[in-house]
């Protein structure tokens, strides 16, 4: 496994690798984990998981790392800036905490400050945003508490489980982070 590029007091950040397919396929797979982002709409199979992961580190619009709990390695999410470019330097966050049972004990917090730092301090972004569904305040506070502040809605944006979600669209800019 890649050695840690960014670490926390609980987890750290480190590059994804082939080895992680079978994980990553399994959580994009799984309706539970999925339940609050856009993929889950179909099936994926480790050839789309493992090109998915190739295809990241041949430009340079994107960012994603594994989540690893530093007491054992144990790999529990993912996280990435996307959608970067150098003159409006912004970039749209993402994360997922592929562990069902580690939700809600703040490893997703965590890892969203290690990436918001590497955002600002590493990648020279002016801006991150992101897109969190209404039925998912747990991450509307976590967001929150990182600096995020709401912009606005988008109204029945996205159908999910049988019904119509509003996105609601949060940023934080580098002039309001704080490490």
């Amino acid at each position: 496994m890649s050695p840690p590029f960014r670490a926390g007091e609980r987890v750290s950040l480190r590059a994804l690798e082939i080895t992680d397919v079978p994980k990553l396929q399994g959580w994009v797979n799984d309706p539970e984990v999925t339940q609050y982002v856009l993929s889950g709409r179909r099936p994926v199979n480790a050839i789309r998981e493992m090109e998915w992961i190739q295809k990241l580190y041949t430009n340079d619009e994107d960012v994603v790392f594994a989540i690893v709990k530093n007491d054992g390695g144990e790999h529990i999410g993912i996280c990435g800036l996307h959608q970067m470019g150098p003159i409006d330097r912004f970039g749209v966050a993402g994360i997922i905490i592929g562990e069902p049972s580690l939700w809600g004990q703040g490893f997703g917090t965590e890892a969203m400050r290690l990436l918001i730092a590497h955002g600002f301090d590493v990648l020279n972004l002016h801006r991150i945003e992101l897109a969190v569904y209404e039925n998912n305040p747990r991450a509307m506070k976590s967001y929150t508490k990182l600096g995020f502040v709401e912009e606005g809605r988008l109204r029945q944006k996205r159908f999910k489980n049988g019904r119509w979600l509003d996105e609601v669209i949060m940023s934080i800019l580098r002039t309001e982070w704080r490490t």
